[in-house]
């Protein structure tokens, strides 16, 4: 089986919205995190997403302009050559308790369970730029990343004594230049 890598969206693939990204219009991919994708998959690597999606229960957007918005960045992504396996979300609000919403690791698991791999045994990268994905993928067995693009900045100056001696990237292409030079295991 192909190597795993596990991404959130908002704030790694794509540029962030404190407003949420409520349509395919407001989806702007982030400089160079397609073509980092896209060297994920030239050097054997499978993509998966894993991303918290409450403007769903919240209203903001429906689960059909949701599935636009993914059909948008696999299409982006695919002129660079790349392509997201497979994108799990959640579409439950914070005061609904699911375990698929971040910061527990449900969507990890059913990653897993897709792609019949565990991750405890694989410290699979899972790359996000909260401290809930952080979480979420410590919990589910992942190697958490960290990067500063979305929430990472914001996120790094209050980073948990448990996550300091996490890799931290300044971008998902950087992470993807580590991870491919061996330098993230």
């Amino acid at each position: 089986m192909k190597q795993l890598v596990i991404l959130d969206r908002d704030g790694v693939i794509n540029t962030d919205s404190p407003h949420y990204i409520k349509s395919p219009e407001e989806w702007h991919p982030i400089p160079g995190s397609l073509e980092a994708i896209a060297r994920l998959n030239q050097a054997g690597f499978l993509v998966a997403v894993a991303t918290n999606q409450s403007g769903v229960a919240r209203g903001f957007y429906s689960l059909e302009t949701l599935e636009k918005i993914h059909q948008k960045m696999q299409t982006e992504c695919a002129q660079y050559g790349g392509t997201i396996e497979a994108i799990f979300f959640c579409a439950h609000g914070p005061e609904e308790g699911c375990d698929c919403r971040k910061p527990k690791p449900g969507l990890y698991h059913q990653i897993a369970r897709h792609f019949n791999v565990d991750l405890k045994e694989t410290a699979i990268p899972a790359i996000g730029d909260s401290l809930r994905d952080l979480e979420a993928a410590k919990a589910s067995g992942c190697l958490p990343v960290l990067v500063l693009t979305g929430n990472g900045k914001k996120t790094q100056q209050n980073l948990p004594p448990e996550f300091n001696a996490i890799p931290i990237y300044g971008n998902l292409a950087l992470a993807v230049e580590a991870l491919l030079n061996g330098e993230l295991s």
